[in-house]
């Protein structure tokens, strides 16, 4: 290495200079660090330019005996003979290096200095939350297999198992604040794309008997027969989340809108954009609320549960174009065998009101793609369903799911010749099978704003990224079953699952969505080093295009044959401190 200058007309600018073979084998060089401008550094050390100049050399000096030291040779001398010490792990994580750059680079420390100024504890609650939320993305668990995992973590807790139920009490009493924060913060790693906010929910079962206050019975989403506890999510444009809140299980989900939605517009200084969701949360008072004040609504319709008039008109196949024409064509007309058509998208407008909100448009939208797919569901249901009859005629017993093939089951008392008869026979009823068959293609959606059709329904096709969040939220951090049973308790679960989910969109958002939620996750829990005693950390973890992406984007590497010791306190301060 060597100190290199550049010179403009006002001003001279210091580097550490390094030459290096390039992947193609050539020599060549590249700026290594930045000393500074000679005015600054004149100033910063009270000299002339040859003193500067003498400092510069240092440094490179420095840097060049630093270099060298982390790149020697490290021999490691083991004895076939000698056993590893007792009760003793070798194995460390290190996945949660790279979820802390992310909390560092959003500042999330600096919430956390503003809550502690509002309570007494004893325990560091910045610490123990960054710990629950990288664990739970890389190891997810009960609180008690959590305190387990952190404990192999490079940097082990510095707090006990009792102190983290404690701070679950605070973290609940902050959520609101923790959130509006980290939504702020988080437009530090990805600016917020506020235009369009998705909003769903989803419940969580709890393997208990007795009900509560917050745990009640209700329609579970799989239909366990337990109490429940729902939750409501915001979502951005970007597929980011955005706020969140629990409400009893029992509760209308559709009454969860608002006074979650005020928090958001209150809280979040996001106040103009367009609501987005399904058909079960689109109640008249809800597009109403976001009918006003500069908000808008995309919301799903159900063409079975429209009045006759607009359902008609909808399933009529004439007055149809296709996405970007203004021509009509009617649907009888279609070649769906040409895989042009079969890929487009034809759609209908029709004036659509209520006598809250008279100025609707219901957009009614058919694709063979769709009505394909639907065709072939049914018949797999279909399938099923016959096989749930058994030789003599009956339902077999067994059946748990009670939204299953079964619908297509009917039972009668007459025989083939039309006769009554005193036994009971099930059979598949073609006239229900029919009646779904009337629906396959189409989709609708009502809506208040005048945008090209191809926007509303650009909009609307994103929902499903909601719907990702819950899958990751279940699957990937396995957030059931939950092991706590006070209220308090389990909304810091939840507030922990959340911020995982934050992180973990905002990290696969600066990769450029370029990996499945299931890779990304995998490959963060997979990634850890073995601890050789006295020397440095060994990786024991496959290095992937993925892995080189993560060391690239946060700028450390945890894959050489080695890390030294010494090498990892750097990466620990350059994680913390910056």
């Amino acid at each position: 290495m060597r100190v290199t200058s550049s010179k403009s007309r006002n001003s001279e600018s210091f580097y550490i200079n390094q030459s290096y073979i390039d992947k193609n084998g050539k020599n060549t060089s590249r700026n290594y660090r930045k000393l500074g401008t000679l005015k600054e550094l004149s100033e910063k050390l009270g000299t002339d330019r040859d003193g500067v100049l003498a400092w510069c050399r240092e440094e490179c000096r420095r840097e060049t005996a630093r270099l060298k030291a982390e790149n020697e040779t490290v021999s490691i001398s083991l004895s076939p003979s000698l056993p590893i010490r007792k009760d003793t792990g070798r194995e460390v994580y290190c996945g949660e290096l790279f979820l802390d750059c992310l909390l560092r680079d959003m500042k999330f420390k600096n919430i956390f200095r503003n809550i502690d100024s509002r309570h007494k504890y004893q325990f560091n609650l910045f610490n123990i939350t960054r710990d629950l939320i990288a664990a739970r993305v890389i190891c997810p668990g009960s609180k008690l297999s959590t305190y387990a995992t952190v404990q192999k973590f490079i940097e082990p807790p510095k707090y006990e198992l009792e102190d983290v139920y404690r701070a679950l009490s605070v973290l609940a009493e902050e959520s609101d604040y923790i959130q509006a924060e980290t939504y702020r913060s988080s437009n530090l790693i990805h600016p917020r794309n506020q235009t369009v906010l998705y909003y769903d929910c989803t419940n969580y079962y709890f393997e208990i008997e007795q009900e509560d206050e917050i745990r009640r019975y209700g329609k579970s989403k799989e239909n366990r027969p337990n109490p429940i506890i729902g939750m409501g999510l915001f979502m951005d444009a970007d597929g980011i989340p955005l706020a969140f809140d629990i409400h009893p299980g029992n509760q209308n989900e559709q009454l969860t809108l608002k006074p979650l939605e005020k928090k958001v517009i209150r809280d979040f200084d996001c106040s103009k954009f367009i609501y987005c969701s399904d058909s079960g949360l689109g109640s008249e008072d809800n597009k109403q609320f976001n009918d006003i004040e500069g908000r808008a609504y995309v919301i799903t319709q159900s063409l079975k549960k429209m009045k006759a008039e607009y359902r008609d008109t909808a399933l009529n196949t004439s007055q149809y174009r296709a996405l970007g024409s203004r021509k009509f064509i009617d649907l009888k007309d279609l070649d769906e065998n040409d895989p042009s058509v079969f890929n487009t998208i034809y759609y209908k407008e029709i004036p659509y009101g209520s006598s809250r909100l008279p100025d609707q448009r219901l957009i009614v939208t058919y694709s063979p793609k769709y009505r394909a797919y639907q065709e072939k569901i049914r018949s797999g249901q279909i399938t099923r369903a016959c096989r749930m009859i058994d030789e003599k005629g009956k339902i077999k017993s067994g059946r748990r799911n009670l939204n299953d093939p079964a619908r297509f089951i009917t039972t009668t008392h007459t025989d083939s010749n039309g006769e009554v008869t005193t036994d009971s026979v099930s059979i598949i009823d073609q006239d229900i099978i029919d009646n779904e068959k009337m629906y396959d293609g189409y989709y609708a959606v009502v809506t208040d704003i005048e945008a090209d059709v191809s926007e509303i329904i650009a909009i609307n096709q994103r929902r499903w990224e909601i719907e990702e969040c819950f899958r990751i939220m279940k699957t990937e951090f396995k957030a059931r079953p939950i092991y706590l049973s006070r209220e308090d308790h389990i909304k810091a679960h939840f507030l922990i699952c959340f911020l995982a989910l934050l992180v973990y969109r905002l990290l696969e958002a600066k990769l450029g969505s370029k990996y499945t939620a299931e890779n990304l996750i995998d490959t963060l829990g997979s990634m850890r080093l073995v601890d050789v005693e006295g020397q440095g950390y060994i990786p024991a973890y496959t290095r992937t295009d993925l892995t080189d992406d993560l060391h690239s984007l946060l700028g450390f590497r945890t894959d050489t044959q080695i890390i030294r010791k010494s090498k990892m306190r750097s990466i620990l301060k350059q994680i913390h401190d910056r």
